[in-house]
């Protein structure tokens, strides 16, 4: 909801207002005006986003706002679009769009832009003028360019929440290079800590450091509209990869910081508790079973079979547990290869410690839970194909946060913006198309 709050101001002092606050003002009210529909319950119905961004963390950024309700316009170069288009296997041989450009895309309109033409940027800021937010992971200064950097937005709109993602931020002797996920969590210390006690350091599976950015943004771009709703003032908003890793280490950082103790390698164990991680069993799977407290530890060795476990001295507390970790551990892994995977399953079923299979990615889409909570969605696709894409994980119970439209191609939504946002007749529509400042 949006509130105004009350203020106290003269009749001839109200003619002087300036013209960016009465543009400000009159955003408030045509927020206000979609947001009271009593027919749309999305939560960000009325904010309007230009997103600037490609690859993962800034898309993954924009499509949770657009899940909300945002109306999201990814803005592209012509005949190039976002890089991720192109990776991994193409989604159908009717469109060349990459599967992984699926992942971070729905509920958006895809328009063409050149950022480096006159025209073009005449329509960035014509599109500034009637949106809230601006979103972008260009490397610091190269914005600055085609006159889109956050000076020169706020003079055109002031109203803007300016949000830049970047790998190391605008200030520090970072700033300029690029950077990618496996970068950021190679110097933020992610790739030390994961991987085999006794092995080589791992990248997480997925681009687990641009996924975090991506939320830690998408969570200051509400708070940044929340600040204007209540002060009718834009600003700027700095994320950047290797600080949300490095906020990311939790009590790794905290165990360094305060006690002066360095993490290292674990597998799939935990630094602080144990028994917490992997097992192998009979048939080859592993099981996955945290014993946080002393309590679910010893309901693990009686439903394991294994009383002396539970009342050995070395064992019978967590710290003892975690400094006698090499005598117990191979010990719980022999008796773990006694039974197969559902025979531990079942045995645990009713356990009141967390547990779980490691399934390979079949088995996740297969598992009943997963399909019974409808977590995947199917969305038509402009090729005519279905598209299907994991679906928002977050329910609200009186909001609507959806998959609503399948990813774009490139360049779909191009006229439909350039008519229906700024009121762009054919005829210049064609004359952009000319002079190739809009494909």
């Amino acid at each position: 909801m949006i509130r105004l709050l009350p203020c106290k101001i003269s009749a001839n002092k109200l003619f002087s207002v300036n013209i960016d606050i009465l543009f400000v003002l009159k955003k408030h009210f045509r927020c206000i005006s979609n947001l009271s529909s009593k027919s749309d319950t999305s939560t960000l119905s009325g904010i309007r986003i230009m997103d600037l961004t490609r690859i993962v963390a800034g898309p993954y950024c924009t499509m949770i706002l657009g899940d909300l309700g945002a109306e999201i316009i990814k803005i592209e170069m012509p005949g190039v679009g976002d890089e991720s288009r192109k990776w991994g296997p193409r989604f159908s041989d009717d469109c060349t769009d990459g599967c992984y450009f699926l992942a971070s895309n729905r509920n958006k309109k895809s328009i063409c832009v050149d950022l480096k033409s006159a025209s073009g940027k005449e329509i960035m800021y014509n599109l500034a003028k009637c949106s809230d937010v601006f979103v972008e992971n260009y490397v610091p200064g190269k914005l600055e360019e085609f006159g889109l950097d956050y000076e020169s937005m706020r003079k055109v709109a002031p109203h803007l929440v300016y949000c830049s993602i970047t790998g190391f931020g605008s200030e520090g002797p970072y700033r300029k290079q690029p950077g990618y996920d496996v970068i950021a969590a190679s110097m933020g210390g992610l790739v030390h800590i994961t991987g085999p006690a006794d092995g080589e350091p791992c990248k997480v599976g997925v681009a687990i450091t641009d996924i975090t950015t991506g939320l830690y943004a998408h969570g200051a771009i509400l708070a940044g509209l929340l600040h204007r709703q209540r002060t009718g003032r834009g600003q700027k908003i700095d994320c950047n990869l290797l600080s949300t890793q490095v906020s990311c280490l939790i009590n790794v950082a905290s165990n360094y910081l305060n006690a002066g103790i360095a993490s290292h390698r674990y597998g799939t164990a935990h630094e602080s508790i144990v028994p917490y991680e992997t097992f192998p069993t009979k048939d080859g799977r592993y099981l996955t079973v945290g014993a946080a407290s002393d309590k679910q530890y010893e309901s693990l060795c009686k439903l394991m079979n294994l009383p002396s476990f539970a009342s050995d001295p070395r064992f019978c507390s967590n710290r003892l547990r975690v400094e006698n970790r090499s005598i117990l551990i191979p010990q719980l892994r022999a008796h773990f290869r006694q039974k197969a995977l559902d025979e531990w399953l079942s045995i645990f079923k009713e356990a009141p410690f967390p547990n779980g299979p490691v399934n390979n990615i079949e088995q996740v889409f297969s598992d009943p839970h997963i399909k019974e909570i409808g977590l995947v969605k199917e969305l038509a696709h402009a090729s005519g194909r279905t598209c299907k894409v994991v679906g928002p994980p977050v329910v609200y119970s009186e909001s609507t946060n959806v998959a609503r439209s399948a990813p774009p191609v490139l360049g779909q939504h191009t006229d439909e913006v350039l008519k229906s946002i700024l009121g762009y007749t054919d005829e210049k529509i064609h004359a952009l198309r000319s002079e190739n400042a809009v494909s």
